[in-house]
């Protein structure tokens, strides 16, 4: 049998092991996840207001469950856990689907001051991920500046401007679910230094802002207008054109004095986080202009956009592994169709796949293909990687190396545990939001009784 371990237990980790398992009967799958919980950003990073897409947890379950897959959760790779060289020595093979872990930065003055946040750090608070700071992001804001126009920024947008009643049948942690309740923030600036047609959210998700009760999405057909497709977006792809369209709907619309207010503003570049008492009190943008070649050039004049609260949302980039080669300029692992290349040449039975491998692009569903190019690439190594006699079962090798993985197991007594986390708040799923009662939780399962 061929014993591969997979890293990474979200998307892209999940599609590799079933590929690995439905394409060859005789390979059997490990995949180890620093937490304790699977799925990735399908758990700790889609939206909870997302219950569709958040359903494709059923899924991926499926591929966990199979008879040659075993999950092992928090195991860590790398420095305090499991070298990547003693990784290599237990398993045939090892494919890291690690993600891309940081944010890009903006690089501007006052970017770390009080208040001022990535938008991924406001995701991680309001999903309980287990390393998320509960910080008080909300606490005295009146309004709010994100920066950026992807989906992400559309997320923490919406979250900002949703009301407690349709926050609460959500699986949101409660401490959060109290925070955004008593929330004060009624004005949101979303802000993007492009124009309308360069924006990368979904139409799907910047419609959705125009749904939310009581808030109202407020444009500016003058600002639009500086969009040289805006007057004639015929020629755009169908993406970009259905989203001028829906701005287009927006654009001059009378106000309606709701209590939310959604700003979208287009070609501003943050040029500085401005201080009011020791903390982020506005945002200063320069006006940009399309320089002609899809980019945008400075103006010289600025605006400043008050704002307690700034969440960045500028995009994510990849972070170095320990033993594993990096190339800095793509925060990716250097590979050839998804085997890793050390100094230009093929590493045997190493692998990987996903945002490690391609950068942070595309949505959960470009994940297949890119696990498929990789588990094509592994299969065909097969016969050589088997060839090589594994000291004893991973598992047992971790056990004695004093790990104790988190098993299947463990998971559903964590997903019991939230269950009636809920129960006990007249809600329905609720997350538990830290590692400490997330491992009470599946350790729980040890000393249960078997029916």
């Amino acid at each position: 049998m061929l014993h591969v371990a997979v890293v990474g237990s979200g998307p892209s980790g999940c599609y590799t092991a079933q590929g690995l398992v439905q394409q060859d009967p005789d390979v059997v799958v490990d995949v180890l996840d620093r937490l304790p919980c699977p799925y990735g950003l399908v758990r700790y990073g889609v939206a909870p207001d997302h219950e569709k897409i958040k359903s494709l947890q059923n899924n991926l379950r499926t591929v966990l469950e199979h008879e040659r897959v075993r999950f092992l959760g928090g195991v860590q790779i790398g420095p305090d856990g499991v070298p990547t060289a003693r990784l290599r020595e237990l398993y045939h093979a090892v494919v890291y689907c690690v993600g891309a872990a940081t944010d890009r930065h903006l690089g501007i003055p006052g970017e770390d001051l009080p208040g001022s946040w990535s938008a991924t750090e406001f995701v991680s608070w309001y999903s309980a991920h287990p390393d998320a700071i509960d910080d008080g992001f909300v606490l005295g804001a009146r309004s709010a500046v994100v920066i950026g126009v992807g989906n992400v920024a559309v997320d923490v947008t919406r979250m900002l401007a949703r009301g407690t009643a349709e926050l609460s049948p959500t699986d949101m942690p409660q401490a959060a679910l109290t925070a955004l309740a008593a929330s004060r923030v009624a004005d949101i600036s979303m802000v993007g230094r492009r124009g309308p047609s360069q924006a990368r959210f979904t139409t799907k998700e910047l419609r959705e802002l125009g749904t939310l009760p009581d808030t109202e999405v407020i444009v500016d057909p003058q600002e639009l207008a500086l969009d040289p497709d805006y007057a004639d977006p015929s020629a755009l792809p169908a993406a970009q054109r259905r989203n001028v369209e829906a701005l287009r709907a927006w654009a001059g619309a009378p106000a309606q004095g709701a209590g939310h207010r959604i700003a979208l503003r287009f070609f501003l570049r943050p040029v500085e986080l401005l201080a009011d008492a020791g903390r982020v009190g506005a945002v200063r943008f320069e006006r940009t202009a399309p320089d002609g070649q899809g980019g945008v050039t400075g103006t010289g004049r600025y605006e400043d956009i008050e704002a307690q609260l700034v969440l960045r949302s500028v995009g994510y980039r990849g972070v170095p592994l320990e033993g594993l080669p990096f190339d800095p300029a793509t925060g990716t692992v250097p590979h050839l169709a998804g085997r890793v290349l050390r100094e230009g040449l093929v590493a045997q039975g190493e692998y990987v796949a996903g945002w490690i491998k391609r950068g942070p692009t595309g949505v959960i569903g470009t994940n297949r293909p890119c696990a498929k190019e990789t588990v094509t690439s592994l299969l065909e190594d097969a016969s050589a990687l088997v060839q090589r006699e594994l000291p004893e079962d991973p598992l047992t090798a971790l056990r004695a190396e004093g790990i104790d993985p988190v098993e299947w197991q463990g998971w559903c007594a964590i997903e019991r545990a939230e269950v009636a986390l809920g129960a006990s708040l007249g809600r329905g799923v609720v997350k538990l939001p830290d590692w400490e009662s997330l491992m009470n939780a599946a350790h729980s399962n040890e000393s249960a009784t078997p029916p």
